[in-house]
This record gives structure tokens, C-alpha cells and sequence, in this order.
């Protein structure tokens, strides 16, 4: 990568640079034209100098050149003009100088356009290369680098470069020959004049880039800090849990407001030096025309000089300024972003970076299937200089499972990580078969080698998008674009590689099913099934997709086979003693399980003023209420309940199990409703301001009768309610109706759950263990109904969440292990991947995976080291060294170190 700036753009820019020169030349002419074409209208056409008679005309457009004296002397005319007289003379002579505008502004708007162009793709060409240097980061480097502050430089430190790259080379050109026509065409008007500008204009390029100095410096403290202002942001995001749990927020405030505040003194200072610079650049550009007009006006006055020619120079003048501060700028703009270019590749140079990865498609490796793991002398140096892994060799059959035992300093981690070409050894090789995985490209190592650690990582998208990364080497098939987006995407493919961009369509497919051990997306499926088995991930997929709201358009059929899992499920409740664990929505019985808000909307709604939290402030609602004679009768049920609360509550400290059971009022709002039963004396409604009537509404409204036994919502109230609940679905507004789903035994509820769906009913909750013999009976229901295989590729599209947040730990590492699983590595490697469960389930977890993998290698540090006994071969490690191996059940009572260690574990 270029250490310079403009190293950088000569090297990927030069052509659109030279291409560019023609048009600001071809500016340069039609500039100083209309500079000398203002001097023509005055002194010829305005002052008559050339109609000095009656009836006189003047050629216009007339080309006639003088031959030099050596030549023989003479005039050459190649056209003669048009003969105009002195009106139409003058009209001519400024349509021209309009259409000399006209042509100028034309030329600078594509100047500025191809600029812009190539400013936007060599920075879309930077930020490619910066993203592409830290991909081939080895391992050990992002243990020192910040997310935060990597993102910020590519994203936000490079930005100025890419306004700064298409200015590079054509705004000196073209601003200098500005400022150059300018001067030469003053100094050809009136040489005092013409030295007057230029003397003016060497000062302020000597005296302004001196004073600006000092900005570069705050400019780069200023970048420095803000980088640093992301990495610690980024870090108290990472540790939010640690801040929570330590009472340590006041602390982490305190040091970033320190940062913040050293951040302002540093804008403070550098606001106020440019203002000041600015003040003495424009001191300087107004004292020329004081000048012009003072010594400009006498030379008039006493003959010297002509009207026209000093209108012209002030004229030239005006213009001049404005390119000579514009090129201060932009020298002040080049030290600026060569110091950021240079800070940026700074950081993105290393002389470890992993082999650059080919553009172009790579032959399916040939994966050895036979042969041995061979580690040749491994020792890996730390960054303190004490050998982490000291010469490490053994060799293994590639159908053996070997277990990689110690202690927490044993070595064995970085020996899983050397072994899987994650980390660079110091000295020595890894081969597997005859691959020597340690140069290997990261073509081949990617798909012989799998690699799970403790704390796996996955991508915030869904579980099957997760499972499938690990087959996503290259496009293997082309996707089908229509005719007008084939168009777009070659538009896109032309703007990719003029920005030295990958050209490889993200659109296309690029699951390589051959790796998965599938011919086709059928196949792909039934792996998934199976490795879903292995990594003990099923029920909780199952249970993924029964609580997914699925787009019935994605899945053909699935409507109807729900319905008749429903009607299914309602006779198997009702011939069983199930009956009682759901109670099942009947548009004329009041749910007794459901609040009163649920009763009244009897359905779904994507209109937030119709869900329980607001439905009480919903205009439309309150007219139902009004309209049926309950608003009053609800509001001083809300009145009795608020008096409850507050008499319950009163003294109880907030963590109170009752403040749980009543889970519609919040110690917090204990003291709002006793004011407002202090306002309210009775329960008329026109005694209850809007405010308070809401409130008390949205009290009534989370009544559940089968929980809230408070004897308010009585049989004679649930007719009333129901008769509410049919007043409210006749008379929905349209601007209500679509979004608004009501439940129907016969009609799929988009808005609901699968499990909602099938249960079509609330679940009792007042019946001890009604969740799980609901979800047994559910997945007995599935499993007759043939729809396991449905639900689980609908819990496969599962969002996991920013940092797998919606998984519980033990299922990330599962994804994780099952994402390798998946691709069939040659050597599968996991390093205390499953350390986050218990022994029991690391027993089980092993013995499946094991068996799934029978065969074929697996190495496996643990630090359980009980499980060694399953598999074939163990390697001890201590303090970074290979101290013995063999089979677990006779290392275990050979007296060595393993019987030692299993002894201190067991004495621990």
C-alpha cells in the first residue's frame, strides 16, 4: 500500500487526472475572454471608439493576425467579420460575453462532476483496501486493536480523503491558472497595477500557510482524540454489565466528560486561530481594491489609463482573491489529509498480513482423506517474549479424535489455534495430509480446517444464515436478474471494478453444497436436520419457530396445514384431560384468562393506539365505551382498583412479590394515584379530567378475572363487554380495518405466533404445570400432523441478535459448533468450546459429536479433563509443553502428570 497520499492517486487515478486537463485548459481561454471582453464593450461599443463617424460600423468575429517585423511584417485576415452598427454592435458583444459565461459555468460543472466521480470511487477504492489489510490481520492483531476505532478510520477518518483525491491534482491546475490569467491579463492592462496584485497575492501564500501550522497539529490531536473518544465509548458498551454490576457509571462519566472537555479546548483553540486567519486573509484580498481604486482612479484621472481598462482590472481582480484563498485552502487540505493518510496506513501496515486473497474462482481443494496430522516442532512466542507453545510434535492418524489436556497455562489453546492456521507459529509446521496448513492459503485451510473456541462468534442475522456462512467461499452460481436489473447490475460491476472493488455479486449463490455433503437445497436441508440432532439444537429450534410470527406468502401450504393442526389440537384437548390447560377464543364467551383490553379487541393489531399499553387513550375506544354505557362503569372500576393498589402497597418495599402479581402498576406509580384519588371524589365521567380518565381506564383494562380476583369484572359485565367487543368490530373506521385481525377458528392470524396459532386460546396459567404439558402435547401434535420440518426451517430464520444477545450462551456455542459441522472439514478443532456447560451436558455433548464424526479427526482442548476418556488419543500439555501422551485410561494411572492433574482437579 502507497505510504503517500499522492503516491495513492497517481498510482489508481492518473488517467481520469489526465483526462481532465483539457477541459480546465479549454476553461482557462474562455475565462480570460470574458476578463477581456468587458474592456471591448466600454471603450469600443459604449465610448464609440470605433464609430467615431455617422453611419460607422465595426466588424465583429473578424480573425486577422500581424506577421512580426523578421517576417516581413503585414497582416494575415482570415475572416472578416460581420459589419455591425454601434446598437447592434453592443447587443452582439453581450450576447457574447452571456454565452462566454454560459460556456464557462458549463465547463466547471463537469470539471467539478468528474472530480466528484473520481473522488467518490477512489475513496469507495481506500476504504476496500483498508477492509480488505484487516481481514488479512493475523489473529494476535485485533487482540490490540478496537473495533470501535478500526470502523471509525475506515468509515469516518478516510472521508475527507475521498473530497480531497478528486481536488488533488486538477484544483492547483485549475485554481493557479485562474489566479495566473488573472494576473497576466492585469499586468498586461497596467504593469503597476499588475505588480500591486501580485505582490499582494505572495504574501498572503507566504504569511497564511505559516499561521495555519499550528491547526495541523490541533487537527491531528483533534482526530487522535475523537478515535480514541469511539474505542472507549466502545468499550463501556462492551462492558455494561461490569459498569451496572460495580456502581461504576458515575466513574466511566466522569472520564469521558475529562475526554470530552480536553476535546473542547482543542476545537476552542482551533475554532479561534481560523477565524483569525480568516480575518487576515480577507484584510488582505479587500486592501488591493482600496489600492486599485485610489492609484487606478488618478491614472484615469491625469490620462494614463483608460475607464475600460481599469473596469476590466477590478473586474479581473474580483475573481483573483477568491482562487488564491481557495488554494491556501487547499494546501491546508493537503497537509491536513496527507497527515490523516499516512496516521491510516499506519495502522493497516503490518508485515504479517495473511496472504492477499484471489479474486478469481479457486478449484474445489482436494482435501486429503487419508493420511496423518503432523505437528513438526510448533513453538509459539508471546508477545513478552516467554514461549506460550515450546516445540511441540506428535502426529496423528486423520481418523483419530484426540483430546488436548491441561491446565490453564498448559499451552493448549494456542496449540488448537496454531494446529487450525488461526495463529502464525513462531517456528515449526502443521501439515495435514500433505497440506502444510501454516502456508497454506486461507482457500484451502478455510474448508480442511474447522475451528470453534470458547466464545464463538455470530453474525446478527438468522441461525440458518449463520449455519451456512461456513459454505460461502465463492459464488458458485450466477443469479437471474430481469432485464432492467441485469442493466443496473452491470452498471454496478463497471463502477466496482473502475473502484478496484470485488467484482463478485453478493447476490449470486454461494452455498457450496458439495461441502455440506448435499446435492441440491433438499439435501442441504436434511444435513441441517442431522447436524441440528448432533448439536442437541432441535427443541430449541422447534421452539424458535413456534413462537415465530411467519409471512405466510414464504411458506405455500402452511395456512391450512396450521388450521387443521388446530382443529386436531381442539379435538385431542377435549378427549383428554387437556381440556382445562387452554382456554380457546369463542367470539361469544369473555376470556377469562385474557385482560379485559384483549376481550374488548378480541384479535391482533399493528396500530400501536390499539395495544394494551394505549388502548385506553384510543379515541375510537373510548367511543365504544361511551356508545355501549360502559365508560362510566369502567372508569370507577379503574377507581376501585388504583384504591386497592394503594392500599396494598402502601409500605411495601418495591421488590415485593405483590408488586409482581399486580404487574399494571409500578411502585413508581404509587404515588401519582393517590394524588389522583385525591382528585377524584366520585365516578362521573365528566368529574375525571382526560388525563386521569386514561389512566384509570388503563388500570381496568389489565384486569384478568382469573388472576385479579377483585370481583369487578362480574357475569353481567363480561355480557356487557361482549356486546362492546361486537359493537367495536360493526363499527371499525377504515382507517382502522387493515389493521385490525380478528380471531377466527377458520382464518390464519398473521400478527399471532405459530404456537398462538395452533393454540387459537389463552393458556390457563392458573393450572400447575400448564406450560410444558402444553408444549409436549404441541410437539405430539406436530410431529402427527407432519409439521416438525415446517416449524423447524421457520426457527431457522430466527434473528439472533446483535452479538447473539437472543441466544442463551450454551446455544451460541451449539450454533457455532453446528456452523462447522456443517462444512465437513477434514480436521475439525474446537477449543473449550463447550466449557459453558455443565459436566454432565459436556459429557453428552461430546459423546454425540464424537459419534457424528466417527472417523474423521477431531482435536479438542478441554479443561475437564474426565472427557478425555472419550476419545482415542490424549496430548498433555504443561507450561507450554508436550509432556506425555497416549490413552486416557493408561496415562490416567501411570503416575505422570495427567493422574496428577486429575488428582489436584479432584482434591479442588
Amino acid at each position: 500500500m502507497e505510504h503517500s497520499l499522492f503516491g495513492f492517486i497517481l498510482r489508481y487515478s492518473k488517467r481520469e487526472q489526465i483526462a481532465i486537463v483539457p477541459l480546465v485548459v479549454a476553461s482557462m481561454v474562455v475565462y480570460f475572454f470574458s476578463l477581456d471582453l468587458p474592456k471591448i464593450i466600454i471603450n469600443e461599443a459604449i465610448q464609440g471608439r470605433s464609430f467615431t463617424t455617422p453611419g460607422a460600423t465595426a466588424p465583429l468575429f473578424r480573425l486577422q493576425f500581424d506577421w512580426p517585423g523578421f517576417l516581413g511584417g503585414g497582416t494575415l485576415t482570415l475572416f472578416d467579420g460581420f459589419s455591425l452598427e454601434r446598437v447592434p454592435f453592443l447587443l452582439a458583444l453581450s450576447v457574447v460575453f452571456l454565452g462566454l459565461i454560459v460556456v464557462n459555468g458549463l465547463l466547471k460543472v463537469r470539471i467539478n462532476t468528474m472530480k466528484g466521480w473520481m473522488g467518490e470511487r477512489m475513496l469507495r477504492r481506500l476504504r476496500f483496501i483498508l477492509f480488505d489489510r484487516m481481514l488479512r490481520f493475523p489473529l494476535p492483531r485485533f487482540r490490540r486493536v478496537k473495533s470501535a476505532e478500526v470502523a471509525t478510520m475506515i468509515k469516518d477518518e478516510v472521508e475527507p480523503l475521498g473530497g480531497f483525491i478528486g481536488e488533488a491534482l486538477i484544483t492547483p491546475l485549475f485554481l493557479g491558472g485562474q489566479a495566473i490569467t488573472a494576473v497576466i491579463f492585469i499586468l498586461v492592462q497596467h504593469a503597476m497595477l499588475g505588480m500591486i496584485a501580485v505582490f499582494v497575492v505572495v504574501i498572503q501564500a507566504v504569511l497564511i500557510p505559516r499561521l495555519r501550522r499550528r491547526l495541523l497539529v490541533l487537527s491531528r490531536q483533534r482526530q487522535l482524540g475523537g478515535r480514541q473518544l469511539a474505542g472507549r465509548i466502545s468499550e463501556c458498551v462492551d462492558g455494561i454489565v461490569e459498569i451496572h454490576a460495580n456502581d461504576t457509571s458515575n466513574y466511566e462519566r466522569a472520564e469521558i466528560s475529562s475526554r470530552l472537555g480536553v476535546l473542547l479546548q482543542i476545537r476552542l483553540e482551533l475554532y479561534q486561530r481560523k477565524f483569525f486567519i480568516k480575518f487576515i486573509n480577507n484584510f488582505l484580498s479587500q486592501v488591493t481594491p482600496f489600492l486599485f481604486y485610489a492609484l487606478g482612479g488618478y491614472l484615469v484621472i491625469v490620462g494614463r489609463l483608460d475607464i475600460g481598462a481599469l473596469v476590466a482590472v477590478i473586474a479581473a481582480y474580483k475573481d483573483l482573491p477568491s482562487p488564491v484563498k481557495e488554494l491556501i485552502d487547499w494546501d491546508q487540505e493537503r497537509l491536513d489529509v496527507s497527515m490523516k493518510y499516512a496516521q491510516v496506513v499506519e495502522q493497516f501496515t503490518a508485515d504479517d498480513l495473511l496472504a492477499e486473497k484471489r479474486q478469481q474462482p479457486l478449484p474445489a481443494p482436494a482435501l486429503p482423506a487419508a493420511g496423518s496430522v503432523k505437528v513438526s516442532n510448533l513453538t509459539l512466542t508471546g508477545d513478552t517474549g516467554d514461549e506460550l507453545v515450546a516445540s511441540v510434535s506428535f502426529e496423528i492418524p486423520l481418523t483419530q479424535h484426540v483430546a488436548l489436556l491441561g491446565d490453564h497455562r498448559g499451552g493448549g489453546s494456542e496449540l488448537a489455534q496454531m494446529i487450525a492456521a488461526l495463529v502464525v507459529p513462531t517456528h515449526g509446521t502443521v501439515s495435514v495430509g500433505s497440506i502444510d496448513v501454516t502456508g497454506a492459503p486461507e482457500a484451502v485451510n478455510g474448508r480442511a480446517l474447522g475451528y470453534v473456541g470458547n466464545a464463538a462468534y455470530l453474525f446478527p442475522t438468522t441461525v440458518r444464515e449463520n449455519l451456512l456462512y461456513g459454505l460461502k467461499h465463492f459464488p458458485l452460481r450466477e443469479a437471474r436478474y430481469a432485464a432492467d436489473q441485469a442493466a443496473e447490475h452491470g452498471r454496478e460491476q463497471r463502477e466496482a471494478e473502475r473502484s478496484g472493488n470485488s467484482m463478485l455479486d453478493i447476490k449470486a449463490d454461494w452455498i457450496d453444497y458439495t461441502a455440506a455433503g448435499a446435492d441440491n437445497e433438499e439435501g442441504l436441508d436434511a444435513r441441517i436436520d442431522e447436524i441440528l440432532r448432533t448439536a442437541g439444537l432441535e427443541e430449541t429450534i422447534l421452539a424458535f419457530g413456534l413462537r415465530s410470527a411467519p409471512d405466510p406468502a414464504r411458506y405455500p401450504g402452511m395456512v391450512e396445514r396450521v388450521i387443521r393442526a388446530r382443529a386436531a389440537l381442539a379435538e385431542l384437548s377435549s378427549a383428554t384431560d387437556l381440556q382445562g390447560l387452554v382456554e380457546r377464543f369463542d367470539p361469544e364467551r369473555y376470556l377469562g384468562n385474557a385482560t379485559l383490553a384483549e376481550n374488548l379487541l378480541f384479535g391482533t393489531s399493528d396500530d400501536a393506539s390499539l395495544n394494551a399499553d394505549n388502548m385506553a387513550g384510543n379515541a375510537y375506544v373510548r367511543r365504544v365505551l361511551r356508545e355501549t354505557g360502559l365508560e362510566d362503569d369502567l372508569l370507577e372500576a379503574g377507581r376501585k382498583v388504583a384504591e386497592t393498589m394503594v392500599e396494598l402497597f402502601s409500605g411495601l418495599p418495591p421488590e415485593h412479590e405483590m408488586f409482581e402479581r399486580f404487574s399494571f402498576i409500578r411502585p413508581d406509580d404509587l404515588g401519582y394515584f393517590r394524588e389522583l384519588l385525591a382528585r377524584v371524589s366520585g365516578g362521573e365521567s365528566e368529574r375525571i379530567e382526560e388525563a386521569d380518565g386514561t389512566r384509570l381506564l388503563a388500570l381496568t383494562f389489565k384486569l384478568i378475572t382469573s388472576r385479579h380476583r377483585l370481583g369487578l369484572i362480574d357475569e353481567a359485565m363480561q355480557a356487557r363487554l361482549l356486546e362492546a367487543r361486537r359493537h367495536f368490530a360493526r363499527h371499525l373506521p377504515a382507517e382502522l380495518r387493515g389493521t385490525v385481525q380478528f380471531f377466527d377458528p377458520l382464518a390464519y392470524n398473521s400478527a399471532e405466533s405459530l404456537q398462538d396459532n395452533i393454540l387459537f386460546g389463552k393458556v390457563v396459567t392458573t393450572q400447575a404445570g400448564a406450560a410444558a404439558r402444553i408444549a409436549q402435547l404441541l410437539r405430539e401434535m406436530l410431529d402427527a400432523q407432519g409439521l416438525r420440518e415446517l416449524v423447524i426451517r421457520i426457527g431457522l430464520e430466527y434473528g439472533v441478535g446483535v452479538g447473539a444477545t437472543r441466544l442463551t450462551i450454551d446455544d451460541r456455542q451449539r450454533v457455532a459448533i453446528a456452523r462447522a459441522l456443517l462444512k465437513r472439514p477434514t480436521v475439525l478443532v474446537l477449543d473449550e468450546a463447550v466449557a459453558v456447560l455443565d459436566l454432565a451436558a459436556q459429557r453428552r455433548f461430546v459423546t454425540s459429536l464424537l459419534e457424528h464424526r466417527k472417523g474423521q479427526c477431531v482435536i479438542w482442548a478441554l479443561r475437564q479433563l474426565e472427557l478425555g476418556e472419550l476419545f482415542d488419543h490424549v496430548v498433555v500439555m504443561q507450561e507450554g509443553r508436550l509432556v506425555e501422551r497416549g490413552r486416557f485410561e493408561h496415562l490416567r494411572s501411570s503416575g505422570g502428570v495427567l493422574q496428577k492433574l486429575l488428582g489436584s482437579n479432584s482434591g479442588g
